[in-house]
């Protein structure tokens, strides 16, 4: 293990993108050390824990009676705390591995959040995070960590614009000085147009589809901007007439329009959040453009179709899948310059 001024003897401070989807964990001085799927494998006869992450995500729809693998966070807030709890406990033991767990040794941890969710939900985050051995717990709103990750100047008295599509949740905020000061948050995002791509088929071709299936789908050939060269993905599942095995070809056209509804959803809160943004910070957004980031900002087309509806500059980040993860840990390894922008009610 390295050592060196950035490196302190006791337990090293953590940021934790706690996603629907995925799992990032950054540490301080090392970087993002971990990404895993957020999903537990649990055996229901005796509540043990059977696998956590990539290992689990394998098990979805294809597990015995007796183990269900499931994904304790639904819309970016926590369904089910004893599993969460478990899971970060696992995550965090697995970026600490060699070291003894004494209080002092504990890492103290900033969580990212939705704009949107309560202070009874927070606080479930933040009491996940202590009973998963941390020594304290910070909270930060996601699109504040998202803007701070794409490296955009949120101290400055300028307006900045992020739209982070996640798995569970979209974020929409405007930011300035530090702070948000108009923000959006929508329980819409990757999981959303997965379910919309099961509905499709099962409505237009009779077929009973995965989500994990519906998932690759839209990665493959998932678009919301019509192209010249347009995509066909094979795809298998159950008839639902005969109940047996079928394969049917679906194309990019017929992606679009199953999830146009969430994508839709997705546009209308940018738009409501330009509409009550102030006049000043909105003549900023004309000038820099709006950067989108999250897992939605891979779908093909988001840019263009955002482009078109909203007549703005489009950014979308370099790395959408990391920036929430960097920007939480960028609070940790600048804590003095950046600490106004967490929220915490414990001490440590």
């Amino acid at each position: 293990m390295p050592h060196g001024p950035a490196f302190q003897p006791f337990g090293r401070d953590i940021a934790v993108d706690l996603g629907t989807a995925n799992t990032l964990i950054y540490v301080r001085g090392r970087g993002i050390v971990l990404s895993e799927p957020s999903v537990v494998a649990i055996n229901t006869k005796n509540g043990a824990i059977l696998a956590v992450g990539t290992q689990a995500k394998r098990m979805l729809g294809r597990t015995p009676n007796h183990i269900i693998a499931i994904r304790p966070l639904k819309d970016g807030v926590i369904a089910d705390f004893d599993v969460t709890e478990r899971m970060l406990r696992y995550f965090l033991h697995q970026v600490q591995r060699r070291r003894h767990f004494s209080f002092l040794n504990r890492p103290r941890v900033v969580v990212c959040v939705p704009s949107g969710i309560t202070g009874v939900e927070q606080r479930a985050v933040e009491e996940a995070a202590l009973q998963a051995g941390a020594r304290a717990a910070w909270i930060i709103e996601e699109p504040m960590a998202a803007a701070i990750g794409v490296g955009l100047p949120v101290h400055e008295a300028s307006g900045n614009m992020v739209v982070d599509i996640g798995g569970g949740t979209t974020e929409v905020a405007v930011i300035s000085l530090g702070g948000i000061v108009v923000s959006q948050s929508v329980r819409v995002g990757g999981d959303e147009l997965d379910d919309a791509i099961v509905a499709y088929a099962k409505k237009e071709h009779s077929l009973l589809l995965g989500d994990r299936t519906a998932e690759e789908i839209k990665m493959a050939v998932g678009n919301v901007f019509p192209s010249s060269e347009e995509a066909h993905a094979e795809v298998r599942g159950r008839d639902l007439v005969t109940g047996l095995p079928k394969t049917v070809v679906l194309s990019a056209a017929e992606i679009r329009e199953a999830i146009e509804e969430p994508v839709t959803s997705i546009i209308d809160a940018v738009k409501n959040t330009l509409d009550q943004t102030p006049p000043e910070l909105a003549a900023d957004i004309v000038d820099k453009g709006i950067t989108v980031t999250g897992g939605g900002a891979l779908l093909q087309g988001i840019d263009q179709r955002l482009q078109r509806e909203t007549q703005m500059q489009i950014h979308v980040a370099s790395d959408p899948l990391d920036s929430v993860a960097v920007g939480s840990g960028r609070c940790l390894e600048e804590f003095e310059a950046l600490k106004q922008v967490l929220i915490s009610n414990s001490q440590g």
